[in-house]
């Protein structure tokens, strides 16, 4: 690498004074993240969140720090990880978040680089701007609230106002309080110089890992338009999930009205729409069904690996030349009568089950379908012949063996 010829310097002084954070970046190799942020407590839930934009992609790779019951940082501008790290363990030590922060400023000899933002397991906040971000071009600073702070630099001028005002306005879950108000620093107009990356993660004292968030949009330019479409994602999953739920538990209402919620938030997800169009016919809903994998067909060529297990629409007259049965292979045969039994159409499992035998198209699994058929229509002794004569093809078949055992001891 050829070394920077000293006159030329003060040139790259010049020519990034509008970026001040970034020459020593560039010259002492340190992380660069000039962004907009917010840290968060949720009392009544037990979570700690943090929302951050930039202009520099994968923001989130940096910037957030929070550990379940102890407390969270956000670390911006110049970004230096131990203020997150050591934050958290002085957290968890005992200290205040104030003397947490503090501790690690004093042994940062460019802390005058840096904006930090902490809170505590109680929601107790405390932040500090590096006295050299007020040269920076555009607003930087802070903005205390009830169990949060919002924080930034090279803004727009009531970005901060706008998304604490949000944020304390809005409702819903933490993390789509968060969303809120980055949305609303946004409108505000956000940073100076442009957006390209964002991300929400919230942890919980008491959350599983599917209900954490951890979203990220390292590169975009629209990142928190993109990290709203992943929210949507994240709480359609949600309802949807509830919605298959309440249809099995006989509960139709309940189940429309989340399949209702669910559908607008997951469109653009296209691994979903099986799922619902699964529901959908479950439901009766047939021509929605339809409508759903013909959406999957228009926007991913590859989604016809689904269209297997619809083989019961066959005859459905927007269907009859896109399933065609006779391409099928003995994979796509097991879809086929996988999807029969989750509707509850065992009799038709069993007799496409005992054609394809008859016609020696035969596997393990689709042995074990047969059998586990059989044991939903309550014929144990032809459940128990078909679960064998899976096992006895593949003795690894865990369903097939777990079904004939749960037989044997009733």
């Amino acid at each position: 690498m050829k070394k920077i010829i000293p006159f030329l310097i003060p040139l790259l002084f010049c020519l990034t004074k509008s970026y001040p954070q970034n020459v020593p970046s560039l010259l002492l190799e340190k992380n660069i993240n000039s962004t907009f942020s917010i840290v968060a407590y949720d009392e009544t839930a037990q979570e700690w969140g943090v929302a951050v934009a930039t202009d520099n992609i994968y923001v989130g790779n940096s910037t957030i720090y929070i550990q379940p019951g102890v407390g969270a940082f956000s670390v911006i501008a110049e970004t230096e990880p131990s203020y997150g790290v050591r934050g958290l363990a002085h957290l968890a030590a005992g200290k205040t978040v104030q003397d947490a922060i503090l501790t690690v400023r004093q042994q940062d000899e460019q802390a005058h680089y840096r904006q930090v933002a902490g809170i505590d397991h109680e929601g107790t906040a405390y932040t500090f701007t590096g006295t050299a971000l007020k040269y920076w071009k555009g607003n930087a600073g802070e903005i205390y609230g009830d169990g949060y702070v919002v924080m930034g630099n090279q803004l727009a001028p009531k970005v901060l106002s706008k998304m604490s005002e949000s944020f304390e306005n809005s409702e819903g879950s933490l993390a789509q309080r968060l969303l809120a108000s980055l949305v609303a620093g946004q409108k505000a107009g956000g940073q100076l110089s442009g957006k390209q990356s964002a991300a929400i993660v919230v942890k919980g004292a008491y959350n599983e890992w599917f209900n954490q968030i951890d979203l990220r949009v390292d590169h975009s330019k629209n990142p928190i338009k993109d990290l709203q479409v992943l929210m949507d994602y994240h709480y359609g999953r949600i309802r949807l999930n509830q919605a298959i739920f309440a249809f099995r538990e006989g509960n139709s209402q309940r189940a429309t009205q989340k399949l209702t919620e669910a559908e607008p938030m997951l469109t653009g997800w296209t691994g979903m729409y099986a799922k619902i169009a699964g529901l959908q016919a479950a439901m009766g809903n047939e021509d929605a069904a339809v409508d759903w994998i013909q959406k999957g067909l228009a926007e991913n060529p590859n989604w016809s690996v689904n269209l297997p297990a619809f083989y019961f629409l066959r005859e459905h007259g927007d269907m009859k030349s896109i399933i065609q049965p006779d391409s099928f292979d003995l994979q796509d045969w097991e879809s086929a009568l996988g999807m029969l039994s989750n509707l509850g159409r065992e009799l038709e499992v069993i007799a496409l089950g005992e054609e394809l035998i008859q016609s020696k198209q035969e596997s393990s699994y689709l042995n074990y379908l047969l059998g586990r058929s059989y044991f939903y229509e309550k014929e144990q002794e032809q459940a128990i012949k078909y679960l064998k004569k899976s096992l006895k093809m593949d003795d690894e078949n865990v369903e097939a063996r777990v079904l004939l055992n749960k037989i044997k001891k009733q």
